[in-house]
C-alpha cells in the first residue's frame, strides 16, 4: 500500500490534533503538529523581546530571526515533543500566554512562508499525518486525504478550559471563549493562507462525538482513501 499524505485542518481546539495523533499511531505514520511550529516561533519571540508587554509584535525582528530558529519533533508515547533550538518546549508552547499570541504571529506572511516550506520538507517521504489551518489548501494541496474539523466555539472553549485546569493552570472559561473566537477571526481573515476548507475536504463536526467515535470515523476515511489510491 503506497503511503499517502493526510491533511487535517480546522479551528483551534476542535480536536484535530487528538484525531491526527491517534490515527498516526494506529496506521504507523509520522505525525506533525504544524501549529506547534507557530507556537515555537511565538515562544522564541517572547523569550527574545520581540513581543512587548503590551502585546506589540515586532514583525521585522521575528522575520529576521527565522533563519536562526531550529524546530524539530521527537516522537513519544503521546505523539510528539516539540524541540526548539535543542530544547523540549512542548509544555511551554501550550501556555495561555503563547495561545493568546500565536494567531497574530502566525499571520505574519514571512513566518507562514518559512514554516510552510519546512512543513513540506517533512512530507517529502509521505506516510505523514499533519494538522493545522492551511495544510490541505497551502502546504499539501495534493494530499490524498483532506479532513476539515469543526465544533461549536463554546464546545471548543470548554475543551481548552478543561485542558488547562487538568494541567494545574488557572483559567477562566469566558476568557478562554473570547480567545477562541479571537483566534478564529484572525485565522480566517489573515492575508497569507487564511483558514478555509479545501474544496475536496471531508467535513466533520465533532461537537457531540466521543474521541473513540471520531477516531473510528477518521480510520474509515483513511481506509477508503488508501483503497482508492493507485
Amino acid at each position: 500500500m503506497k503511503p499517502i499524505i493526510i491533511a487535517i485542518d480546522g479551528f483551534s481546539s476542535s480536536g484535530k490534533s487528538t484525531m491526527a495523533k491517534a490515527l498516526a499511531r494506529t496506521i504507523g505514520y509520522r505525525y506533525i503538529d504544524s501549529g506547534a511550529m507557530y507556537r515555537a516561533v511565538t515562544l522564541h519571540a517572547m523569550r527574545n523581546g520581540m513581543i512587548a508587554p503590551d502585546g506589540h509584535i515586532d514583525e521585522d525582528a521575528i522575520t529576521a530571526s527565522l533563519p536562526e530558529i531550529s524546530i524539530d519533533f521527537r516522537p513519544d508515547a503521546t505523539g510528539q515533543r516539540t524541540i526548539l533550538d535543542g530544547e523540549d518546549v512542548e509544555r511551554q508552547i501550550r501556555s495561555k500566554e503563547v495561545s493568546s499570541l500565536v494567531s497574530q504571529v502566525a499571520a505574519i506572511a514571512a513566518v507562514r512562508r518559512d514554516l510552510v516550506r519546512r512543513q513540506q520538507q517533512f512530507g517529502k517521504e509521505r506516510g505523514i499525518v499533519m494538522d493545522g489551518r492551511d495544510i490541505g489548501t497551502t502546504v499539501f494541496p495534493d494530499a490524498e486525504l483532506k479532513i476539515f474539523v469543526n465544533a461549536a466555539a463554546e464546545t471548543r472553549a470548554r475543551r481548552r478550559y478543561e485542558e488547562l485546569i487538568a494541567k494545574g493552570e488557572k483559567a477562566d472559561y469566558e476568557e478562554v471563549l473570547e480567545n477562541v473566537r479571537s483566534r478564529d477571526h484572525i485565522d480566517m481573515t489573515r492575508t497569507e493562507s487564511p483558514l478555509r476548507r479545501a474544496d475536496d475536504a471531508i467535513d466533520i463536526d465533532n461537537s457531540d462525538m466521543t474521541p473513540q467515535q471520531q477516531n473510528e470515523w477518521l480510520l474509515d476515511k483513511f481506509r477508503h482513501a488508501t483503497a482508492t489510491t493507485d
